[in-house]
C-alpha cells in the first residue's frame, strides 16, 4: 500500500500510531512505504541503507522477486487451512529443511519465540517420560535471549532485562550458567537437568560467538549425561553465520534446534528440528498451532532457500563478514569488533553512546541497532557486498567522529 493511494499524510500515519497502537518499539522517525535489495525507501523515495534486514530476516534481500513471485502463486492456490489435510509447501519445505539440517523431524511455529517454546516443551516432555516426573530443568546462558513469551522469556539468562520485569515469577525449570564457560555449564546441572540450551553466538547478548571448546564440550557433555542439546538459531540460522546453521561451523549436531527469521525471506515463519528419539515426546494433544507450516510462509521460505543455495549467500556471508569485521576494527574508539559471519557487533570504549551512534546513522540514512548503550549490531541482506559495507563503514565513521567531538571527514 502506498501513500499516495490513502490521501493521507505521513504525519497522518505517524498520528494513527501514536493514537491506536500500544507502542512497545522506538520508533524511528520515517515511514517505511517500499523495500528493494539492500534499500528501504520513505513514501519520498529517499533510499535507507538496510544494515538490520528486519533483524536477520530479509537475508535474500528486500523483497527479493523470487520469493515475491512465490507469495504471488501460492496466495492464488490456497492461502491457510488447517493442519489435518496435507499441504504441497509443507511437505516440500519439511524434506529440503531436514535433509540440509542433517535432521530427523521438523515441526512449525509461526516465530522465533514460538519455536523456543516448542523446543522446551518438547525437551521437557522428553525428560518427564523418559526418566521421571522431575527430569524437566534445562540450563540457560547467562545474557541469553530467546524470545518474549513465558517460556522463552523464562529460559532468557537476562533477569534485569526489561522483557523480565513486571510479570512476576518466571516459569520455573530453569538455571543460568556463564557463556563459553565450559565448567560453569557443569557445574549448574543436576540429576533432573534434561537440556542444555544456548544460542551459538549470542546476539541481545552483545554478538559473542560461543568458543570451539566451549560448544563441542557440551555436546560430549550432554551425551554423556544423558541430556539433550539445544541450539536457539533463530537469528544465527539460514546462511548469516557462514554456513547453513552456525552449529555447522563447530562440527556437532544438536538433539533439537530452533529457527525463524531467515526462513522465510520476509513471511512469518518458525520451526525447530529435532532427532527422531527427541521428536517421539511429542504426540497428538501435545502441541500444536493454528498458522504453523501456513502455505504461503512455506512456499516464501522454499524460494528463500533456492535463492541462498543458488547465490551461496552463506559463502558471501563468510567472506564479507569477515571483510567488515576486520574494517570495524580500524573505527575510532572501538573496543572490540566481533561476529560470526555477517552477524557482527561493535563494541565502543565509552567514548560514545551506541545509542547515539544508532541514531546518527539514522540522520545519515544507514539502519543499525543498538544493544545497551556500548554495543551496536549489524545484521545486512545476505546479498552486501564490500562495496556496500566500506558505505556503511564510511557512516559509522563520520557519526563516530561527529559524536566524540571530532572533524568528521567523508569516508564513503
Amino acid at each position: 500500500m502506498r501513500l499516495k493511494d490513502t490521501g493521507l499524510t505521513a504525519q497522518d500515519i505517524k498520528d494513527k500510531v501514536n493514537t491506536y497502537m500500544i507502542e512497545t518499539y522506538e520508533r524511528f522517525d520515517f515511514l517505511a512505504e517500499t523495500a528493494k535489495g539492500m534499500y528501504i525507501y520513505d513514501e519520498d523515495g529517499t533510499p535507507y541503507l538496510d544494515f538490520y534486514a528486519g533483524i536477520a530476516v530479509n537475508a535474500a534481500g528486500n523483497c527479493n522477486d523470487r520469493v515475491v513471485a512465490a507469495v504471488k502463486d501460492q496466495v492464488g492456490d490456497i492461502m491457510h487451512t488447517f493442519n489435518y489435510p496435507y499441504t504441497i509447501p509443507q511437505a516440500l519445505l519439511a524434506e529440503k529443511v531436514c535433509t540440509m539440517l542433517g535432521m530427523d523431524k521438523i515441526f512449525y511455529q509461526n516465530s522465533g519465540t514460538e519455536a523456543n517454546e516448542a523446543m522446551i516443551k518438547m525437551a521437557r516432555k522428553y525428560g518427564v517420560e523418559k526418566y521421571g516426573p522431575g527430569r524437566y530443568h534445562i540450563v540457560t546462558a547467562a545474557q541469553s535471549f530467546h524470545g518474549r513469551t513465558f517460556g522463552s522469556m523464562s529460559a532468557t539468562g537476562q533477569p534485569d532485562n526489561g522483557c523480565q520485569i513486571g510479570f512476576g515469577d518466571m516459569t520455573p525449570g530453569f538455571s543460568y550458567a556463564k557463556y563459553n564457560d565450559l565448567q560453569a555449564f557443569k557445574d549448574a546441572c543436576t540429576e533432573n537437568t534434561i537440556a542444555i540450551m544456548v544460542e551459538p553466538v549470542q546476539g541481545e547478548g552483545g554478538v559473542h560467538p560461543a568458543s570451539r571448546e566451549f560448544l563441542r564440550g557440551l555436546r560430549e557433555f550432554c551425551d554423556e549425561k544423558g541430556m539433550l542439546l539445544l541450539l536457539d538459531e533463530v537469528q544465527t540460522g539460514w546462511c548469516r553465520t557462514g554456513a547453513v546453521m552456525s552449529y555447522m561451523n563447530y562440527g556437532i549436531k544438536p538433539d533439537i534446534v530452533s529457527m525463524a527469521k531467515a526462513l522465510g525471506g520476509g513471511m512469518p515463519i518458525g520451526a525447530i528440528c529435532a532427532s527422531a528419539e527427541a521428536a517421539a515426546a511429542f504426540t497428538a494433544g501435545s502441541h500444536g498451532s493454528t498458522f504453523g507450516g501456513h502455505p504461503v510462509s512455506c512456499a516464501a521460505a522454499l524460494a528463500e532457500i533456492a535463492e541462498m543455495e543458488e547465490r551461496d549467500l552463506a559463502g558471501n556471508a563468510k567472506e564479507v563478514g569477515a571483510y567488515f569485521i576486520e574494517k570495524l576494527k580500524t573505527l575510532p574508539h572501538v573496543k572490540e569488533a566481533r561476529g560470526q559471519g555477517l552477524l557482527v557487533g561493535v563494541e565502543f570504549d565509552g567514548s560514545v553512546n551506541s545509542v547515539a551512534v544508532k541514531h546518527g546513522c539514522l540522520d545519515r540514512k544507514l539502519l543499525v541497532t543498538a544493544i545497551g548503550d556500548s554495543v551496536i549490531r549489524m545484521v545486512p541482506p545476505l546479498i552486501v557486498t564490500k562495496e556496500e559495507c566500506d558505505r556503511a563503514y564510511g557512516i559509522l565513521r563520520d557519526t563516530v567522529e561527529e559524536l566524540a567531538g571530532e572533524t568528521a571527514i567523508n569516508h564513503e
